[in-house]
This record gives structure tokens, C-alpha cells and sequence, in this order.
């Protein structure tokens, strides 16, 4: 075999290999960016955009977020913990019609104590709080990004500012009503507190009321909420 065959040959040889080494890597990548894109949902976006585009930097950031926060387990609420919450929310609700500024700060307030009882970082540390949430509730948590900013702006009420507020609101309530209504997880972990079955039905009859509740307040959202959902459906 002459020598010019050889070199063909091994030429050939390390192409396929390149090749082959190229394909196992995007065949592994996609996968994991295919992971947390479905985890985080709109998240995973806003984080590539805020690292100008860079997925393999956004996707490192979730990843660590993942680790320090993927273990975390939700505390269940008390069905009167619940009902508070649901009561603070409407009222916050309908003195936004007043007093929007006042009303997004409180909205701030109630999701940042409401994230805290139910086993997230403290409210105090709201950059930890945030990244937390986005684990576990990564398609809701930008309603306590535009929440927490609106409460946080200096912008003058009245005009596109009122605008601004009222849809931060909306956006903080879908994760609002995920984090008060209680999952299958709270039911099971409060059937097996009570270590009774009558005492387990119980408990699981007083979430339900509650969540009639919720739904009972949102349908009695001010105008101006009932005005902009009926704009995005």
C-alpha cells in the first residue's frame, strides 16, 4: 500500500471520528436545553436574553439554580392561612382602582410572604426568593419579577405608569394561585399529619372550599383587571 493511500486513509479515519465526537456532543446538549427550556418555560428565554443570547451561559445559570433549589419541598398551607391570603389578595385587588401604587406594593409584600411560608428563601433575601421560584415555578415567576420592579419603580401613577402596574398584577396573580392553591402533595402530606381517614377527608374538604373562594374573587376582580384579561384572551 503506498504511502499516499495511508495518509488518505488516516485522514478519513480522523474526519470520522471528528464527525462522530461533533454529533455525540449535540445530540447531549439538546437534550439538557430541551430539559430546562421545559421547566422553566418563559424563564429559560429571558435568561438566554440576559445573557445576550448565550445559551450555553443561560443554561449553566439554571442548571445551578437547579441545584441549589431543586431539592426544595413546598410547605403545604392551613386551610385559614389560605382564606387570609385569598382575602389580602382580593383587597389589594380592588383598592387598586384608588391607589394602584399602593395596591402593587402590597400584591409585592403578599407574594414575598407567601413564598416564604410555603418553604422558599425569605422574603428579605429577594434575589434568592426569585431564583428559588423560578425552579419550581418557572412559567409564573416573572409575574414576581414585574410585581416586585413596579412596586420598587418610581413611576408617577396615572398614563402608561397605571398601565404598567395593572399588568404587573395580572401577571403576579397566576403565581399568586399557584402558590395558594394546594396541590395532590398538600392533601396526601396533610391526610398523613392527621393519621386518621375521616380526619384526612376532612382536611381535604377544607382546601376545596378555599379554592372556591379564590375563584369566588376573581370574579369579583375590579374593571380594570376584567377590562385587560378580556384584551388577552
Amino acid at each position: 500500500m503506498s504511502t499516499g493511500v495511508i495518509i488518505a486513509l488516516i485522514v478519513i479515519v480522523a474526519a470520522v471520528v471528528i464527525v462522530a465526537a461533533a454529533l455525540v456532543l449535540l445530540a447531549r446538549r439538546p437534550q439538557g436545553g430541551r430539559n430546562l427550556r421545559r421547566r422553566f418555560g418563559p424563564e429559560y428565554d429571558r435568561t438566554v436574553a440576559r445573557h445576550d443570547g448565550d445559551a450555553r451561559a443561560a443554561e449553566r445559570d439554571l442548571a445551578e439554580r437547579v441545584k441549589r433549589h431543586g431539592s426544595l419541598r413546598e410547605r403545604p398551607l392551613e386551610p385559614a392561612a389560605r382564606d387570609q391570603y385569598v382575602a389580602r389578595w382580593t383587597a389589594a385587588q380592588e383598592r387598586f382602582v384608588d391607589s394602584p401604587r399602593e395596591a402593587v406594593a402590597e400584591a409585592d409584600r403578599l407574594l414575598q410572604e407567601l413564598a416564604g411560608e410555603r418553604g422558599f428563601p425569605d422574603g428579605g433575601r429577594y434575589e434568592e426568593q426569585l431564583a428559588a421560584l423560578s425552579v419550581h415555578h418557572g412559567h409564573r415567576v416573572h409575574g414576581f419579577r414585574q410585581v416586585h420592579r413596579a412596586a420598587q419603580s418610581g413611576t408617577a401613577d396615572g398614563g402608561a405608569g397605571t398601565e404598567e402596574l395593572r399588568e404587573a398584577m395580572v401577571e403576579a396573580r397566576a403565581l399568586f394561585d399557584e402558590l395558594v392553591t394546594p396541590s395532590r402533595r398538600d392533601h396526601a402530606r396533610h391526610r398523613a399529619d392527621d393519621g386518621s381517614e375521616a380526619a384526612g377527608d376532612t382536611r381535604a374538604a377544607a382546601p376545596a372550599r378555599t379554592e372556591g373562594s379564590a375563584s369566588h374573587s376573581r370574579s369579583h376582580l375590579p374593571w380594570a383587571f376584567n377590562r385587560h384579561q378580556a384584551k388577552g384572551s
